[in-house]
């Protein structure tokens, strides 16, 4: 079978499906999961591309990737940018920041000039994209192991951007960190004081003090 016929099969089944919550749609992917395993990482890769233009189900063909290991380890700068394009939307971003760039980054197939150049983008879903890829640098039970450097320098980057979007995803990435560095992220509080959003500084001290975001 063909790329293009496997992708549309898939996607026929996921528009087929009476239930569309997580667990049956999961439960579909890791069946064909099984079937690519075998397949090359290009296979892979243009087989998840192409369900993505039928309007939904990224996260899918993203997951399609992260468990397939060669498809995964193939992935660059210009693989990730493709999969990514016409993000527009929270769950979109997210999905491809900790599914797939995120832990690109962690292991070294993509470079801190890449997630530079996203944060620095006229496009608000890649300036998230770029936040939430840090996620993957602190989270412990994804391999996680902290790095405050990388994190801070593109918080920093984006600190005066109070697009609601980007205020959430830099909250985020301030408490992940939280767990590794509690000193560099307080000592980035106060350095920011005069220009972080409110609800930045709100919840990064909640989690400093309590380890919830709202306690």
């Amino acid at each position: 079978m063909k790329p293009v016929e496997l992708a549309a099969e898939f996607t026929r089944e996921l528009e087929s499906m009476s239930n569309s919550s997580t667990a049956p749609i999961r439960k579909l992917r890791r069946s064909y999961s099984k079937r690519l395993s075998a397949e090359s990482a290009s296979f892979v890769l243009e087989v998840a591309n192409l369900i993505p233009n039928s309007g939904k189900h990224r996260w899918v063909a993203y997951e399609l990737i992260r468990n397939h290991p060669g498809a995964f380890k193939s992935l660059d700068r210009k693989s990730l940018e493709v999969l990514g394009r016409g993000m527009n939307n929270w769950s979109s971003v997210d999905c491809f920041s900790r599914t797939l760039s995120g832990p690109a980054w962690l292991e070294g197939m993509i470079s801190e000039s890449t997630i530079r150049d996203w944060a620095r983008s006229d496009d608000r879903w890649w300036r998230r994209a770029a936040l939430v890829s840090t996620v993957a640098l602190n989270v412990r039970t994804h391999g996680g192991r902290g790095d405050a450097a990388n994190t801070l320098a593109i918080c920093e980057m984006l600190i005066n951007d109070h697009n609601d979007t980007i205020v959430k995803a830099l909250s985020w990435a301030l408490r992940e960190l939280v767990v590794h560095n509690p000193g560099e992220v307080k000592e980035f509080l106060h350095a920011h004081e005069g220009v972080l959003a409110a609800r930045i500084k709100r919840e990064v001290r909640n989690k400093l003090r309590t380890g919830l975001k709202n306690p």
